[in-house]
């Protein structure tokens, strides 16, 4: 369990493996789980890549309010397909070689994952500051690209091209980003990623 930055409360950590291969697939999967469980606003849920002696794909985690998990640990298998891996501590659900692998991703965050979802990211769309991007959202850390100790203004501005995937450092969510036309930034990661640009498993 963990108690990420800007959710209040006790968390817990539920692994999925559905067998999503890529990184886009298994974003289109967490909006499909957010909209179909109806997900409060603190529920964080992060991409991990990995890779066995069978096969690689993308590894889900969310990070959801103890309060719920229960009730979520209920629902997904109904709003997964046959053959998906589930892990939550002690429990499990699905084939053994999936259940591995999504133990891996319950036990990833916060120390590793590309997160997709976690609190404010409603409010990244079009062009902000980085004082609203760190004021109103749970990324805590920017990082420029080849300038790692760069001090940003707050006033400097972020084009989010609406998809904006901070990662888990150490505990610390982390945003990396490059320098735009016009004076911007934009996150590094672009709209519909390829695996080899964000391997954060």
């Amino acid at each position: 369990m963990t108690s990420p930055h800007h959710a209040s409360g006790v968390h817990s950590v539920i692994g999925v493996d559905a067998g999503t291969a890529t990184l886009r697939e298994a974003d289109h999967l967490i909006h499909r789980l957010l909209d179909q469980l109806a997900l409060t606003d603190d529920v964080f849920a992060c991409t991990h890549l990995f890779r066995t002696d069978e096969r690689r794909g993308t590894a889900v985690s969310l990070t959801v309010p103890q309060v719920d998990v229960d009730d979520v640990w209920r629902e997904l298998p109904k709003a997964l397909p046959e053959g998906t891996g589930l892990a939550l501590a002690d429990r499990t659900h699905g084939p053994d070689d999936a259940v591995a692998t999504a133990r891996q991703a319950a036990a990833a965050p916060p120390a590793a994952g590309r997160a997709v979802a976690y609190p404010g990211v409603a409010h990244l769309t079009g062009t902000v500051t980085v004082a609203d991007l760190l004021d109103r959202t749970a990324v805590e850390r920017l990082v420029v690209l080849g300038a790692p100790d760069a001090e940003l203004p707050p006033t400097a501005e972020v084009m989010t091209q609406d998809h904006v995937r901070p990662e888990w450092r150490d505990g610390v969510l982390t945003l990396v980003l490059v320098p735009a036309a016009g004076g911007l930034l934009a996150p590094f990661e672009v709209p519909n990623p390829t695996p080899c640009c964000a391997d954060h498993f």
